[in-house]
């Protein structure tokens, strides 16, 4: 080991320590060459195509002074409690800087899932096409880490990945069925990662981070695409045994991200998270006072109004992605009634997403 690399070691944060298990996923060859799905066909075309190069195709020369916001401040509705207007501006200045960086490390985490989970699609997925679709994908995410990376670098910190997400991937990846891991990254936690990523576009006020989110959704439109059209026919031919296992299997990652999120609508308190507390305690505001503000503005139901052109994960992709490849049956329907998650079916946002290529979305009436 060289001097740079151990001194890189020593560096580590707890967090930061490299971590692994055994996963148990069938290699399937397939000996057959020809593409019998068109539509996958023309994803694989438009991959290929719409390549780009994160080191020249983005100006890494703009300045970031990690002191000023680089998003809106209406990205964070914490902001809008009473709790928040009577901190000081300085306060409020370090929390949305320092709540900026943890969620783009949670985007630079889960990237890091995808690209874990899309190359475990390559080898296992038995048709051909879909194995060339996927290893595009692979690359892809292994693009979008490397640039939220060095974004990253340039504010100067990074946070570790949220306990929840983390479980939903392990999960995902530990799961044994390439269709278990496609619902799980395709559907789960990429639909929350694309509204993210949709709202950050339009409230980013940095030019590179405006410009980085672009090129990233542009890759993303396609993925949610290619998880719709293999999926629907994957999960149609199972057995009705084999479809209710995936149904469970869907229901237990939404269920894990609703509970440790405050809810599928936004209006619960959401469970401690380490890495947010640390925001916390970096901007000198204490974790119980700032349950208490939740609690005197009305719980976390602020948070359920989303401002205009902005995308609600759960309603407007998530649950209408898993109910349009048959992820959601009537048994586990009423498993979501139960655990108060609607099972949202409007797939017009997530349509539009997928038409347009280019990771913009028509919202209807807006």
């Amino acid at each position: 080991m060289n001097h740079d690399a151990a001194a890189d070691r020593d560096e580590r944060l707890p967090w930061q320590e490299l971590a692994g298990y055994e996963t148990a996923m069938d290699i399937a060859w397939n000996f057959s060459y020809d593409i019998d799905n068109e539509k996958l066909r023309n994803l694989y075309s438009k991959a290929k195509q719409n390549q780009w190069d994160g080191e020249t195709q983005l100006d890494w020369t703009v300045e970031i002074d990690p002191s000023k916001p680089i998003v809106g401040e209406d990205r964070f509705p914490f902001l809008r409690l009473p709790f928040f207007q009577k901190l000081s501006k300085p306060t409020r200045e370090t929390f949305v800087a320092h709540a900026t960086c943890q969620l783009l490390s949670q985007f630079l985490h889960g990237e890091q899932g995808a690209l874990m989970t899309a190359a475990a699609v390559t080898h296992a997925a038995p048709d051909y096409e879909a194995k060339l679709y996927s290893a595009s994908q692979t690359f892809d995410e292994a693009r979008h880490v490397e640039v939220y990376d060095a974004y990253i670098k340039k504010l100067g910190v990074v946070y570790p990945i949220s306990p929840w997400l983390k479980d939903v991937i392990d999960a995902t990846l530990q799961s044994k069925s390439f269709a278990k891991t496609m619902v799980g990254m395709n559907m789960v936690v990429e639909g929350l990662a694309l509204a993210a990523f949709h709202n950050m576009r339009k409230q980013a006020s940095c030019p590179l981070l405006r410009s980085l989110t672009e090129y990233v959704l542009r890759d993303e439109s396609r993925h949610v695409a290619f998880g719709n059209v293999y999926l629907r026919q994957t999960i149609a031919e199972m057995h009705p045994d084999e479809r209710e296992d995936v149904a469970q299997f869907a229901f237990e990652a939404v269920k894990g991200m609703a509970d440790a999120t405050g809810g599928a609508d936004g209006r619960g308190i959401p469970k401690p998270d380490p890495g947010f507390m640390l925001v916390l305690e970096r901007s000198n505001i204490d974790f119980q006072d700032f349950i208490n503000g939740l609690m005197e503005g009305g719980g976390a139901g602020f948070a359920a109004h989303l401002p205009p052109g902005h995308i609600h994960a759960f309603k407007d992709l998530m649950m209408p992605a898993l109910v349009r490849v048959g992820a959601v049956t009537e048994r586990t329907r009423e498993l979501y009634k139960e655990a108060n998650i609607p099972v949202w079916d409007d797939v017009r946002l997530l349509e539009s997403f997928e038409e347009t290529g280019t990771g913009d979305i028509r919202i209807p009436n807006e």
